[in-house]
């Protein structure tokens, strides 16, 4: 009896045995297939190497994938065999750790984006991880960028600059000749750069420029012009002149855009003829020189002569003075340049002087 019971009992433990090994093999094979491991995030310079591992576990049974997840996704591979056509990839699998492991060499820059590690388990169910690949690329100004910009004085002014690029740009912005801006700064950082009332001084070449410690960055160049009424500036408001001699008459004119310019005497526009003759020279966008040149001066011809210049923002005029002189005064008189006054005597002293060794020399003899 005591035989029977034991042999009972054995069988219970063996059949207990089997029922847990048929409970764990039914387990095991319902286990989901999960993604142990993912590379992290990977950064890299464009002609570098990266490697993505993507470690599965309960997955022999089914597909693993490599994409490229993107706007449009791109298969690499499908279980240990690359699908994508390019020397540049290569896939490895390690059965030691059940790791599949994707590397790109020669990375460009149209490499960047996103690359997931995916199990296929069944048409609606997928077990997936991805990673980012981002890839250092130099700073390109873009073309929605401020090129150049017409202000009138007083107004506001804002210039944009923007740039690709990875890491993301940092935008300096600076003067022609490392003049200050408007902020009272020499640089000042940050996309957008605004005048609230821009000025006359403020018109010239700013420099946007992109860096983001890759290569040596990108850099524009913005014109500001700003339209303003003209200011004028006599050289010399009092000439003075002899008879029958040519005189030479300027003023500096400032503005933008460029003025209309005359020259009147007693409320009549001066015109080139036989007494007189205009001239104006730019000397750049905002400035110009003109000369009212007086021919073989009469009598009448001394006196107040204004130069009056124009544009659609105002008007400005400036006087000159031309009075009589007994001694002529050099230019335009002569082609020794010198202004009349201690100058001119200086010179006539020299050259009597001069003649009177050459008089003694000559009653020498």
């Amino acid at each position: 009896m005591w035989q029977a019971e034991h042999l009972k009992i054995n069988n219970l433990w063996h059949a207990l045995l089997l029922l847990l090994i048929a409970l764990a093999t039914h387990a095991q094979a319902q286990r989901t297939p999960t993604i142990s491991y993912i590379t992290q995030e990977q950064i890299k310079d464009i002609g570098g190497t990266v490697e993505f591992d993507c470690s599965v576990q309960y997955a022999k049974e089914y597909n693993v994938l490599f994409l490229k997840t993107d706007s449009d996704a791109v298969f690499l591979s499908t279980g240990s065999t690359l699908v994508i056509k390019d020397s540049r990839f290569s896939l490895r699998y390690d059965p030691n750790s059940s790791t599949y492991k994707l590397q790109i060499k020669d990375i460009q820059e149209t490499d960047a984006g996103t690359y997931t590690c995916q199990v296929v388990i069944s048409t609606v169910h997928k077990v997936s991880a991805s990673v980012k690949l981002s890839v250092r690329r130099p700073p390109v100004i873009s073309d929605n960028s401020t090129q150049s910009i017409v202000a009138s004085e007083g107004s506001e002014v804002q210039m944009e600059c923007y740039a690709s690029g990875y890491p993301t740009p940092t935008i300096t912005w600076r003067r022609e000749n490392n003049a200050i801006l408007p902020t009272d700064s020499a640089t000042y950082v940050g996309n957008i750069l605004r005048i609230k009332s821009v000025k006359k001084e403020d018109r010239g070449t700013y420099y946007c420029v992109a860096d983001n410690g890759v290569s040596k960055g990108d850099r524009r160049n913005i014109n500001v012009e700003v339209e303003f009424a003209p200011v004028i500036t006599v050289p010399r408001p009092r000439l003075g002149q002899a008879l029958q001699y040519d005189m030479d008459l300027e003023c500096h004119i400032e503005a933008y855009p460029p003025p209309a310019i005359v020259w009147t005497k007693d409320d009549i526009q001066l015109a080139n003829n036989q007494h007189y003759t205009v001239s104006h020279f730019a000397t750049a966008d905002e400035y110009t020189d003109s000369t009212l040149r007086v021919i073989t001066i009469e009598k009448r011809q001394y006196g107040d002569y204004v130069c009056k210049a124009t544009n659609r923002f105002g008007d400005a005029e400036a006087r000159v003075n031309l009075f009589e002189t007994i001694i002529p005064v050099c230019p335009p008189a002569c082609g020794q340049a010198y202004y009349g006054g201690a100058e001119h005597m200086a010179t006539s002293a020299s050259s009597l002087a001069l003649l009177g060794i050459l008089m003694a020399l000559l009653y020498t003899r």
